[in-house]
């Protein structure tokens, strides 16, 4: 895997995966746009994710719910009023840092977030950390920062008008609990899916598309009764597993999973296990899995006045249930795929290639085409129009030789590569490459439709 963050960040610039935000303006810090392979390949993964976990998942349904919710929502949820950071301002360069990552970027063991303020402000003096800028330690008393954007609603901005962007996607599926459930009526155990934006206003975002203030989740929450006697946070657990290695194709000893201590715990969870990934900058967290138990529904049905409690239709019963979340944010996955995928290869006659071993369902185009020679253009392109029709992703090149063009698709990881020449013209063949094995055969335009999608399960 590669370990050079900024090799990455420079092709997948060049190569239109990720473009600078406002690039044309001076960009704006940690603002990223996704280009037209970024864009695609975004989509390829969240239709993977939204097929597994809730299309084809015998348990689970569907959400979009809005990006701005009534305040209450956010009180409920104690976002209002603990959804803060540690800011802390060195006098010395005027840089702002988060006091409880400048602890623990010096000692990994130690869980800054547990500590009180005044512990962490102790803690910096007595160890002498100093500022990551100017290596001075002189800092300003700690003060809490928000977390949550706030916009106003309406044509008078006052503080009656103030709304928040969600922080999260969680909270709007537990206050539609209740309405899914009764919709489609649902019997315990079931899941309620949803992809969106979230916005978090970090005082120290980066690592590229790690941690960004403007990001998407892909993010379930499963409802069942906490007494059915199922282990569901490990069944879990096994479902992310079985995601990531068979429809993302993530290697076994890129992650690992980590189960946070009780010291580490959010206030609401019982136990949360996170899947760690081997970015290139290190491990760090790519999908966490945690056991919410009731707090969720008991706050929003304590603070609205609802009743959130699940009948059961057989015993009569009322459930408060539990809830096991799996929560991944789509901008860390495209960087683990993407950091597993780059390699920069030797070949045998020592020249080197660029390659993204991509999924073949993840990759923005699963075939390129391209004629030999632009006088035969036409026919090439005839090739490339059905193969659209039938709805197979695909790009047509010509531009450069042909060495060149294969090297253009490699780095950019379209797994196939069509070849149209002057015999294909008298025996509607075509010669198709393998972009892992660079192996080539001859086959039936015919049969490309075929050939393409039972590989592409492959």
């Amino acid at each position: 895997m590669i370990k050079k963050m900024d090799e990455l960040i420079a092709h997948l610039k060049s190569s239109g995966f990720v473009f600078q935000g406002s690039e044309i303006y001076g960009g704006l810090a940690n603002s990223w746009d996704y280009g037209p392979l970024g864009a695609q390949m975004k989509m390829n993964v969240k239709n993977l994710w939204w097929d597994f976990f809730v299309k084809f998942n015998p348990y689970n349904m569907g959400l979009d719910s809005s990006i701005i919710l009534n305040n209450n929502v956010w009180k409920a949820s104690g976002h209002i009023d603990g959804f803060n950071d540690p800011l802390i301002d060195c006098k010395n360069c005027k840089s702002r840092w988060r006091a409880d990552k400048l602890i623990e970027e010096k000692y990994p063991d130690v869980n800054a977030g547990k500590m009180t303020n005044q512990e962490i402000e102790d803690f910096i003096k007595e160890k002498n950390i100093t500022c990551p800028k100017c290596g001075k330690c002189d800092f300003t008393q700690i003060r809490n920062f928000g977390l949550m954007f706030k916009t106003n609603q309406g044509v008078i901005e006052d503080e009656n008008s103030v709304v928040y962007l969600r922080p999260e996607t969680a909270q709007g599926i537990f206050i539609n609990f209740k309405n899914a459930q009764r919709a489609l009526r649902k019997k315990l155990p079931f899941g309620i899916g949803q992809i969106g934006k979230s916005f978090r206003n970090e005082i120290t975002p980066g690592n590229f598309i790690f941690r960004t203030r403007e990001f998407e989740q892909m993010e379930l929450e499963f409802f069942f009764n906490p007494n059915d006697g199922n282990d569901w946070f490990n069944y879990w657990i096994n479902q992310v597993e079985k995601f990531l290695t068979e429809k993302i194709g993530i290697n076994k000893e890129n992650y690992r999973l980590r189960k946070h201590d009780k010291e580490e715990l959010a206030h609401y969870s019982s136990q949360t296990t996170d899947v760690e990934f081997n970015f290139p900058f290190g491990w760090g967290e790519l999908w966490g899995i945690a056991d919410r138990g009731n707090f969720d529904l008991t706050q929003h049905a304590k603070h609205s006045g609802a009743d959130l409690y699940y009948l059961d239709p057989v015993t009569n019963e009322k459930i408060l249930p539990n809830v096991i979340e799996p929560s991944v944010g789509l901008e860390r996955m495209m960087l683990a795929i993407m950091s597993q995928a780059y390699e920069v290869e030797t070949l045998e006659d020592g020249t080197e290639r660029v390659v993204m071993r991509l999924n073949k369902q993840i990759a923005p185009y699963l075939v390129a085409v391209m004629p030999l020679q632009k006088k035969i253009g036409d026919g090439a392109y005839k090739v490339y129009e059905d193969l659209l029709a039938s709805g197979i992703a695909a790009t047509y090149d010509e531009t450069g030789n042909v060495g060149k063009r294969y090297r253009r698709q490699d780095a950019i990881g379209t797994p196939y590569v069509i070849t149209y020449d002057f015999d294909s013209e008298t025996d509607g063949m075509v010669t198709i490459r393998d972009r892992d094995t660079m192996a080539q055969e001859r086959i039936k335009i015919s049969d490309l439709n075929d050939y393409l999608i039972n590989n592409q399960k492959k």
